[in-house]
């Protein structure tokens, strides 16, 4: 009597183990690969522009393809782990912008060029590796990050995000017609189409809704200039393009495959950008708790384990440390791809390793990398915004975890005031020393943090217990 044949066992979008179809882990991954897809590679570009080197311009595309490549890898490291380095959560690591700031002071204290960028790569690799060790001796430092804390941390990422989120719904800041009806529209469409079919379908187009939606933002952009110009003129008199026309003859001049280049520059060790940015990097350790814990909440309802956590900043470090082998700035937990988390609560590791794979696929291909970086500003923002806020509630939700005591309270309402007052107002820290401005300036997420474990470790709880006891 023959046997009958084994049929495959799938798990589910919402559980992080267990292997999905094809069919429907790759729209799934692909989606989180959009979300995250600019925002991986902007700050190669603003960096290289800062150390001003015709030399180093040269190596911008074949640094962009590392970035790809190192981010799909440095995310597989994070879903499946290797050895501690590792959470095994459903996190998707990309190229860092948190660094910015600092590594844009570092290449005007150094006078920019090759040489800059070397110290920026040779300190990033240093970096890196002191938050490996930080994350192996997370569990003693765990009593600094209650819920409160990392609530606090996670509500700062998700306001800081929605600037970003609505800047893109217009076009972009940077575009000449930044906040034009073109741009708001196709951004509402969007946004439109993806809670239509969040909440009015079911399987892969509610679970997918991201993906459909930038895929229809595509469709519009494509078709619009059948019926408007793709051109405008400036006040000044120059003609420029609109920023959703698609640039297809990037796609077309892209090559079809390309070797990535490793160490394409030879890192330097200087002092004097190895200080600021191994501060950075405490900083981005903090913000990646904030990320996974945010992640774990939102998408998963439970608090991120000490394992977890530690497997993370390990995986941030070591990520870090490859990246800038590989002449890229340091890989780091992505903020946008925890909101696509909240938001959707897909959680499954193979549905993200597709995503995974389709960057190191980026970073082979140029072509395919060309079609995804063309994609409009307005048609990532219509997304974006829905994205960055489910950040915000995800913060609610670990914040309220604990009873909102008079305690508790005051640390999250400082935090927010004082700490990400201050991160978003940076001018007020104009008269203070550089180094102060370089951390704290540019991100509300940085002081925000800083000023709620402060809080957290001054203020007394036991008063604060006295206090409800007489009120009972």
């Amino acid at each position: 009597m023959q046997k009958p044949a084994k049929t495959k066992e799938y798990g589910s979008p919402y559980e992080f183990e267990g292997r999905l179809p094809l069919h429907q882990a790759i729209p799934l991954g692909l989606q989180h690969v959009f979300a995250m897809f600019v925002g991986n590679l902007t700050p190669i570009l603003i960096i290289t522009a800062a150390c001003n080197s015709s030399e180093l311009m040269s190596l911008q595309v074949s640094l962009l393809q590392n970035a790809m490549l190192i981010a799909g890898v440095v995310t597989l490291i994070q879903l499946f782990a290797i050895g501690p380095i590792g959470g095994k959560v459903p996190i998707i690591m990309g190229t860092s912008s948190g660094f910015i700031g600092v590594f844009s002071g570092v290449a005007k204290t150094m006078g920019g060029g090759m040489i800059a960028y070397g110290a920026i790569m040779g300190a990033s690799i240093l970096g890196g590796l002191f938050e490996t060790v930080l994350g192996i001796f997370l569990k003693p430092l765990r009593k600094f990050f209650p819920a409160i804390v990392t609530g606090t941390v996670v509500l700062s990422i998700g306001l800081s995000l929605i600037g970003v989120g609505v800047a893109s719904f217009g076009g972009g800041n940077t575009a000449p017609d930044y906040g034009s009806v073109e741009n708001l529209l196709i951004a509402l469409s969007v946004m439109a189409v993806i809670l239509i079919l969040k909440h009015t379908t079911k399987g892969i187009t509610s679970s997918s809704c991201i993906l459909f939606g930038i895929i229809f933002g595509y469709i519009v952009c494509s078709i619009l200039p059948l019926f408007l110009p793709t051109t405008g003129v400036t006040a000044e008199g120059v003609e420029y393009t609109k920023a959703w026309v698609l640039n297809w003859d990037k796609v077309l001049e892209a090559k079809w495959f390309a070797v990535p280049e490793f160490m394409p520059v030879k890192p330097v060790f200087e002092l004097q950008a190895i200080l600021p940015i191994m501060i950075m990097f405490i900083v981005t350790a903090v913000e990646t708790v904030g990320d996974i814990s945010g992640c774990m909440e939102g998408g998963m309802g439970r608090e991120a384990t000490d394992k977890e956590l530690s497997g993370g900043i390990m995986c941030d470090g070591i990520g870090s440390s490859l990246a800038a082998v590989f002449g890229v700035l340091p890989n780091t937990s992505f903020s946008q791809n925890v909101g696509l988390v909240t938001m959707t609560k897909i959680v499954n590791r193979s549905a993200l390793a597709c995503g995974a794979v389709f960057l190191v696929l980026c970073g082979l291909l140029p072509k395919l990398a060309a079609l995804v970086s063309i994609m409009p500003q307005s048609v990532l923002g219509g997304a974006a915004v829905i994205m960055f806020s489910s950040i915000v509630i995800s913060g609610i939700q670990l914040i309220t975890k604990e009873p909102l005591t008079g305690r508790n309270m005051t640390i999250v309402s400082v935090a927010l005031g004082l700490g990400y007052g201050l991160g978003a107002n940076t001018a007020v820290l104009a008269q203070l020393p550089q180094a102060v401005s370089l951390i704290f300036g540019g991100s509300g997420i940085v002081p925000a943090a800083f000023v709620a474990i402060v809080l957290n470790l001054l203020l007394p709880k036991e008063k604060e217990k006295a206090k409800e006891g007489e009120s009972c």
